[in-house]
């Protein structure tokens, strides 16, 4: 390479090449003459165009891990990881996170707010149709939003839309949602894997039953806890799709997953054994994603119940956990250290500064005997579906709590039906959080009073009454202080212990082509890979 110039030609030349503006030879020729050896230029082609250009065809086989014989087509009751996929592959959102973590469109080409924020105007897709053939209009918008709302409604997503007080079309390509308070996050909080864009029925509720959608692909077949099979949408009203067909497997054991990808039986895999990552890395024909990421693991405790009705056993507990030594043993290094708050280095407001909580099985003591007692004895639950290594991780912390008096059981569940029969139903438990793209989305879910996903059953009413002005406060500095103290109230009353953020690490054939930046809110593209990956040519 010669000089900067030569560098910026080259860039563009790369950019025409795969936008198919320019052939083999002619990258070659232009290439060669930025100084570049005919060798360099070839492979420069071979990785950075061809196996860039996105090619149409074939069927992504793809075993995901997460999965419940209770899974449903209701969006919102969707809760497994298998789910969240099928969802993006099936259905469609009024907003997109991109992968470079900005906010995009989907069904809604473009939005606006009142100067309040209290209400919000959504001009929508007019190309859009359905899997069976209706043309997308603001009342299948208003229907999908509804049925979201009321006492009655049983959806997750409720807490989310619960400053919603009207949902109306104007016209029938504009949505409007009106609020009781401002709520700057809006366009945000409408890319929650919940909020899937579903038909409305002759009487304005949400069709979602038959699992028809507005995605990239339409549902064949779908047996819970098994698997479904999937065919493009000629009607897709977005980019990509490459691939003629989808077939997600339902494999919740990891090591089953990866003898699926290494024996060519699958394309990809949702999450890999950690435990073998660096086997799976020297195997020919793999290759690995390793991406830092918001995505929580959660040790709820119900503080609804003795003993964690009291802070000090709490704290005790948050005190008695080695985080570092998890992450090596349990995770191999593939995680950053948590905090006890739900908000992680890579999500906007993070408060740094916050003293790192660190073990300390003395101090731990000293909660217990606050308390009123010596030493405890306590069930927790786990399974391995949730997250590799998930009993593991939780027999290496009653190891760590020993030191501090506390006797914790291990016990293994029951993969198929975790979220329905354990999760908010047993008062000390493994979880574990996908990445939410703002606080206050996982802070409404999760730690507000009464919230969909309170899993701890926490409540604390100064944390409340900022949740409350932080949705409206449109001053971003202001805003970080009020999400500052929200943690810190969290990390020091909360009924949840969080250790750690875990990396999404996953794998797939060399075979598979797709962009140099990857989503980092789900596993796979950010649930994505169906609309944005392909097969090299």
């Amino acid at each position: 390479m010669k000089d900067n110039k030569d560098s910026t030609a080259l860039s563009r030349l790369l950019a025409a090449g795969r936008g198919q503006r320019i052939s083999r030879r002619t990258f070659m020729g232009h290439a060669t003459a930025t100084g570049l050896t005919a060798s360099a230029a070839s492979g420069l082609w071979t990785s950075k165009v061809s196996a860039m250009t996105p090619a149409q065809g074939g069927t992504l086989r793809v075993a995901i891990h997460d999965a419940n014989t209770t899974d449903t087509n209701d969006p919102g009751q969707y809760i497994s990881v298998f789910m969240i996929h099928l969802a993006h592959a099936s259905r469609s959102y009024l907003t997109q996170v991109m992968p470079d973590s900005t906010l995009g469109p989907d069904m809604a080409d473009s939005w606006r707010a009142s100067p309040d924020a209290k209400v919000w105007t959504f001009e929508l897709n007019k190309d859009a149709t359905f899997h069976d053939g209706r043309k997308f209009t603001s009342k299948d918008a208003v229907a999908t939003i509804r049925h979201h709302l009321g006492e009655d409604s049983t959806s997750a997503a409720k807490s989310l839309l619960s400053n919603v007080v009207d949902v109306r079309a104007d016209g029938d390509h504009t949505l409007v949602i009106e609020l009781d308070t401002g709520l700057a996050d809006l366009p945000w909080i409408l890319t929650d894997y919940h909020l899937a864009i579903v038909p409305a029925d002759g009487d304005g509720n949400a069709d979602w039953k038959g699992g028809i959608g507005a995605g990239p692909y339409r549902v064949i077949s779908f047996e819970p806890g098994v698997g479904a099979n999937l065919a493009k949408h000629e009607g897709w009203h977005g980019e990509g799709a490459y691939f003629n067909a989808i077939e997600l497997l339902a494999i919740n054991d990891p090591n089953a997953r990866q003898t699926a990808l290494v024996s060519g039986d699958v394309d990809a895999v949702s999450s890999v054994d950690l435990k073998t990552l660096s086997l799976l890395q020297k195997r020919p024909g793999i290759e690995i994603l390793n991406l830092p990421s918001g995505s929580a693991v959660t040790l709820p405790m119900h503080v609804n119940k003795a003993p964690f009705d009291d802070n000090n056993v709490r704290m005790a507990l948050k005190l008695a956990i080695d985080r570092e030594d998890l992450i090596e043993k349990i995770l191999f290094g593939t995680a950053s250290v948590g905090n006890d708050f739900h908000i992680s280095p890579s999500m906007p407001y993070y408060p740094a500064g916050i003293q790192q909580r660190a073990y300390d099985p003395d101090k731990a003591k000293w909660h217990l005997k606050e308390a009123g007692v010596d030493s405890l004895d306590l069930d927790m639950s786990a399974a391995d579906s949730i997250m590799p290594g998930a009993v593991d991780f939780i027999t290496l912390y009653s190891q760590h709590a020993k030191a501090a008096n506390i006797n914790i059981k291990p016990i293994r569940e029951p993969n198929d039906g975790y979220w329905t029969d354990v999760w908010l139903k047993k008062p000390f438990i493994f979880s574990k959080w996908g990445v939410r793209p703002t606080p206050d989305t996982i802070f409404t879910l999760a730690y507000k009073t009464g919230g969909s996903w309170s899993e701890a059953f926490w409540s604390n009413e100064r944390f409340d009454e900022l949740l409350l002005q932080a949705k409206s406060e449109l001053d971003d500095t202001l805003r970080a202080e009020m999400y500052r103290e929200m943690c810190e109230i969290a990390r020091d009353e909360g009924g949840t212990i969080l250790p750690m953020f875990t990396n999404y690490v996953y794998a797939h054939s060399d075979k598979l082509g797709h962009a140099e930046q990857v989503g980092a809110t789900w596993e796979l593209d950010g649930a994505r890979a169906y609309q944005r990956w392909w097969f090299k040519s």
